[in-house]
C-alpha cells in the first residue's frame, strides 16, 4: 500500500485557482495583478540587502531531535538583518496536513511568528509572520492521504508506541486536501469570504500597491503576511524574485508507443513490484530493532530514509506511466514567466533576477538526479528562458537571462553551475537548498558531473551539461554517519549586475552530538564558475 496520492496537476490548478478567486470580476474590475506583492516594511528599495534560504524543513521531532528547530536557531543567530526568508517548498510532511501546522512548522518557528510565545494559541489559517516568510508549495504540501491508510495509521498507532519504531511518517488522518492547507496557511484565501461586500472590503484594504502591471497585495510584516498566489513576483532592492510553483510542470513526458517505449514500460512495472516488496522487508525489519541501542537507531533512521525514498521513486514511476498526450503542463504560469521576466529586463531600475521553485532542474543527489520529473522541469524552464532570450537580444549584453535559481526537493544543500548546454539555461547558477529539516540524502556515486543526452541527426551524443561545485548531505556509515541540515544567508550588493555572497549555514548531528558549523561563504558571479572551498569550518 502506498503511503501517500499525489493530485494530478489539472486538480491542483483548478482548486487553487478556485482558492484565491482567480480573475473573477470583482478582482478584475479593480484592476487587480494577483501575480504580484509589495513588500512594506520601508527598506525596499536598498540596493544592500539580505535574505535567508530554507527548503525540505516540515518534519517534526523523531528520536528526540528536531533538525529543522537547530536550522531556525541557526537562522535565528545567524539571520541578524535579513529583511526575508525564502522558502523552497515542502513546508509540511508527510502530506501537507493541517494536523502537523503546529509542531512541524509553527512551533519550530515560533520567534518568526506574533504571538509565537504561546505557539499552541496560533491556528495555521491565523499565522501573521513578523519577518516576511516567503514559500512555494512543494510536492508534499499537496499530497494527500487514502482514507483507508489514514484510518490504520491512528489505529495501529498504539501498536508503534509498543514497538518503539523510529518509522513515523507523521501521517495523521488526512492529508492536505489537494493543497488546501498550504494555501488557508499561507495565501489570501479569498474563497473564505462569504458576501461580496466583504470581499469588496478586503480588497480594498489590502491591495493598494500600485505597479506598472495594476493594483497588487500589499506583504505587511507583523500586520497581514498572506501571499497573492501560488506563483508570484516581488521586487526589493532592485531585484526581481519569482517564486514559482514547479508541481505544475513537472510531468514527464508520454512514453513512445513503439517497442522501446513497450521494454521501459515493462521494466518501470517491474521496478515498482520490486520497491512494494522491498517497503515490506523495511517495515518487517523496523520491528526487531531496539531505539535505544544506538547502532539500532541508526538504522531506523536509514531504513525511515529509504522508505520514503520508496515512495517518492514510486510516485515518479508513475507518473511516467500514466503520462500521455493529455496530461496537464502548466503553460499559463511558464508564459506568465516569460512574460515578466522579458518585462523585467525592459525595466531600468532592475539590475538582477532570482528565481525559486521547488524541484531542481540540476542536482546529483542520488534519488534525485535522474527522475523523470528533474528532466521534465529542466525541459520546461530552459523552454522559457530560450524565449526569454530570443526577445531580450542583445539587451542582456552576455549576462545571463537568470541571475541565481534556487530550488528544494532533494535533501541536500548544493551548488552546481551549468556549462555550455546549447540552450539559454548556460553558464547559470543553481542552488539547491533542501536539507533544512527532513530526513538527509547522498550524494550519487557517480561523481559530480552530470551528463545530458542529445539527439543528433540519427545519432545519440551525451554532453556534459553541469558541475556540482558543493554538495553538503548525508555522509559517512554507522556510528560515523554525519548529518549536516542546512540553511543560506545570501548578502546582495549594490550595483549592476548584483553579487551574491552566498553563506551555508550548518546545524550538524553526529554521534548523538549537535554542532553549528559555516561552510567558508562564496560568491555568485556571472562569469566563470567559482572555486568553492568544501572543507566545514567553526
Amino acid at each position: 500500500m502506498e503511503f501517500v496520492s499525489d493530485p494530478p496537476i489539472d486538480v491542483k490548478i483548478r482548486k487553487m485557482k478556485e482558492r484565491v478567486r482567480w480573475q473573477e470580476p470583482p478582482l478584475v474590475k479593480r484592476g487587480i495583478d494577483q501575480t504580484r506583492m509589495v513588500i512594506q516594511d520601508g527598506a525596499a528599495e536598498d540596493g544592500e540587502f539580505s535574505f535567508l534560504v530554507i527548503g525540505d524543513s516540515g518534519s517534526g521531532a523523531h528520536g528526540g531531535d528536531n533538525p529543522q528547530r537547530r536550522v531556525a536557531q541557526l537562522m535565528l543567530q545567524q539571520g541578524g538583518g535579513c529583511r526575508f526568508v525564502l522558502h523552497t517548498g515542502d513546508v509540511i510532511y508527510l502530506v501537507g496536513s493541517s494536523e502537523y501546522y503546529l509542531q512541524n512548522f509553527i512551533q519550530p518557528y515560533q520567534e518568526f511568528l506574533v504571538g509565537g510565545e504561546d505557539p499552541k494559541r496560533i491556528d495555521s489559517d491565523r499565522m501573521i509572520f513578523k519577518l516576511p516568510f516567503l514559500p512555494v508549495p512543494g510536492n508534499h504540501d499537496y499530497y494527500d492521504l487514502p482514507i483507508v491508510y489514514g484510518v490504520l495509521a491512528q489505529a495501529t498507532w498504539p501498536l508503534r508506541r509498543l514497538l518503539r519504531s523510529k518509522i513515523d511518517l507523521d501521517i495523521g488522518w488526512h492529508g492536505s486536501f489537494q493543497g488546501k492547507a498550504y494555501a488557508k496557511a499561507f495565501l489570501d484565501y479569498l474563497l473564505a469570504f462569504n458576501n461580496e461586500g466583504e470581499l469588496s472590503r478586503h480588497l480594498d484594504s489590502h491591495y493598494t500597491a500600485s505597479t506598472d502591471t495594476g493594483r497588487c497585495l500589499v506583504y505587511q510584516p507583523g500586520r497581514f503576511t498572506k501571499l497573492p498566489n501560488r506563483y508570484y513576483t516581488f521586487r526589493y532592492g532592485g531585484i526581481d524574485f519569482f517564486a514559482l510553483d514547479s508541481n505544475t510542470f513537472n510531468a514527464p513526458a508520454p512514453l513512445p508507443h513503439t517497442k522501446e517505449g513497450d521494454n521501459y514500460r515493462r521494466e518501470l512495472n517491474q521496478l515498482k513490484n520490486d520497491l512494494e516488496r522491498e517497503k515490506l522487508e523495511i517495515l518487517e525489519a523496523s520491528a526487531k530493532l531496539n531505539p535505544d541501542s544506538p547502532e539500532d537507531a541508526e538504522q531506523l533512521d536509514d531504513l525511515r530514509a529509504k522508505l520514503e525514498q520508496i515512495d517518492e521513486v514510486t510516485i515518479d514511476i508513475e507518473k511516467q506511466l500514466v503520462a500521455n498526450d493529455k496530461t496537464t503542463t502548466d503553460f499559463e504560469q511558464l508564459e506568465w514567466l516569460r512574460q515578466r521576466l522579458i518585462e523585467s529586463w525592459h525595466t531600468k531600475e532592475v539590475r538582477g533576477r532570482v528565481v525559486y521553485f521547488h524541484h531542481p532542474p540540476y542536482v546529483t543527489e542520488a534519488t534525485k538526479w535522474h527522475q523523470a520529473q528533474t528532466l521534465a522541469v529542466r525541459h520546461r524552464i530552459r523552454w522559457v528562458l530560450d524565449k526569454v532570450a530570443k526577445d531580450v537580444g542583445n539587451l542582456a549584453q552576455d549576462r545571463p537571462i537568470v541571475d541565481l535559481l534556487l530550488s528544494g526537493h532533494a535533501h541536500c544543500l548544493e551548488y552546481l553551475r551549468t556549462g555550455n548546454t546549447g540552450y539559454a539555461d548556460s553558464n547559470l547558477n543553481w542552488i539547491v537548498c533542501g536539507g533544512s529539516g527532513h530526513s538527509l540524502r547522498r550524494q550519487r556515486t557517480e561523481g559530480p558531473e552530470l551528463m545530458e543526452t542529445f539527439r543528433d541527426g540519427e545519432k545519440q551524443v551525451s554532453v556534459k551539461v553541469a558541475d556540482s561545485l558543493l554538495f553538503v548531505g548525508r555522509n559517512g556509515q554507522g556510528l560515523q554517519k554525519r548529518r549536516p541540515y542546512s540553511c543560506l544567508r545570501i548578502d546582495v550588493f549594490d550595483g549592476c549586475p548584483p553579487k551574491f555572497v552566498v553563506r551555508p549555514l550548518i546545524a550538524e548531528l553526529s554521534q548523538r552530538k549537535w554542532s553549528d558549523r559555516q561552510l567558508d561563504p562564496f560568491t555568485v558571479l556571472n562569469a566563470e564558475a567559482n572555486p568553492i572551498r568544501s572543507g566545514l569550518t567553526q
